[in-house]
């Protein structure tokens, strides 16, 4: 575990880093608020400079109408493309914090026979909207302070100057501490939400697969399966259910430690037969069903079910099964001579709104199957009509 750190407000770098999609849209959140209000304030300061107004010179014009234009662009920028500012969250910062310091100490030079105000209060605000690194705040907060002070010895009496070091000086280091302990608070916010989102995703897996056999369980496999058959269009498109034959014999005779690793067998050769077995368990939340052209689940006991679709027609469909029941068949071990099962299948049409009669169907082709003789495929004939 990473050592923790002062720059990463008293936590480990590696737990700075799994928050950072939350840092960088906190940022852009702040940034696009901090930039709102600034623009407001300087229309206003813009209208009180034509209408010379309040003590706002007209000579100012140029000046506001320069910062409204600048403010105006990043308005546009934050709000026409939000993945991207989020994407680049440090770098709208740093520009919001160069808009608004250079402004604080423009303010100041302006009013060469006055204390600043404005950059003070601009820093502080910096200080508790923006969260980055405690090494950059400190860089960040030294220049600006040297800069401004700069500028106040240049073209500010030296009482004047002095005055404003001072005030400089208290406030940066309140700034300084507050941001440590906003961006603090903020931090330990991400964690406890990054851990609610874990707690989450673990419950989503734990809730939506079979613990023997990683196969989608009942509910989550017809909830999936409805999704993709209310979206499908002319897609041929088969349900398929498999019953183990003798499954009750093999508990009796070899125990139910021994049924249980043969439906362990059954859910990885269906995986492996369909094409499932990359598929990422702990991506279930984005799926992507138009790349995902299969769906297996188990029902409960010792009964399966498979949604198959990406073929052409029952020709191919047969393949993929024959092939699903040579590998159970060939399963030998500890006394067991194959796994035999029984399948029941049937055709969706686009008249199958949902899953019901289309089951229905094809548990009819699964007793036809064990009526047949056991251990092998069945059609059924019948397709919803139109």
């Amino acid at each position: 575990m990473t050592a923790k750190s002062f720059n990463y407000y008293g936590f480990d770098k590696d737990t700075y880093f799994d928050c950072i999609g939350l840092i960088r849209a906190t940022n852009r959140k702040h940034v696009l608020m901090l930039n709102t209000w600034f623009f407001i304030v300087n229309l206003v300061y813009l209208i009180f400079s034509i209408l010379n107004l309040f003590g706002v010179s007209q000579e100012r014009i140029s000046f506001y109408a320069s910062y409204l234009a600048v403010t105006l662009a990043l308005e546009v920028l934050l709000i026409l493309a939000p993945q991207f500012t989020e994407r680049r969250s440090g770098l709208m910062v740093y520009f919001s914090s160069m808009i608004l310091f250079s402004y604080g100490i423009l303010s100041s030079v302006a009013q060469p026979y006055m204390p600043a105000t404005m950059y003070l209060v601009l820093f502080a605000v910096i200080g508790i909207s923006y969260i980055g690194s405690m090494v950059r705040t400190l860089i960040m907060a030294v220049l600006g302070m040297g800069i401004f002070v700069m500028t106040s010895f240049t073209y500010k009496t030296f009482s004047i100057a002095y005055y404003d070091t001072y005030n400089v000086a208290i406030v940066t280091i309140l700034s300084v501490g507050l941001h440590y302990t906003f961006q603090r608070a903020r931090m330990q916010q991400f964690v406890l939400y990054q851990k609610d989102l874990q707690i989450q995703h673990e419950l989503e897996i734990k809730s939506s697969f079979d613990a023997l056999t990683s196969l989608l369980n009942r509910g989550r496999f017809f909830s999936f399966a409805g999704e993709i058959v209310e979206k499908a269009d002319e897609e041929y498109m088969v349900i398929c259910l498999v019953d183990l034959d003798g499954f009750k014999q093999i508990n009796d005779s070899l125990g139910h430690q021994m049924g249980d690793k043969v439906i362990q067998i059954v859910g990885k050769t269906m995986l492996s037969t369909l094409g499932l077995e990359d598929v990422e368990k702990s991506s279930i939340s984005h799926w992507d069903f138009s790349e995902i052209k299969s769906l297996a689940g188990r029902l409960g006991g010792d009964e399966f079910i498979a949604l198959i679709r990406g073929r052409k027609n029952k020709e191919e469909v047969t393949e993929v099964l024959e092939e699903m029941l040579k590998s159970l068949n060939s399963v030998k071990f500890d006394g067991l001579d194959g796994i035999h099962a029984s399948l029941g299948v049937t055709q969706l049409s686009s008249a199958d709104r949902d899953l019901d009669s289309a089951y229905k169907r094809a548990d009819e082709a699964l007793y036809a199957s064990k009526r047949a003789g056991k251990n092998r495929i069945y059609f059924s004939e019948e397709v919803l009509a139109v």
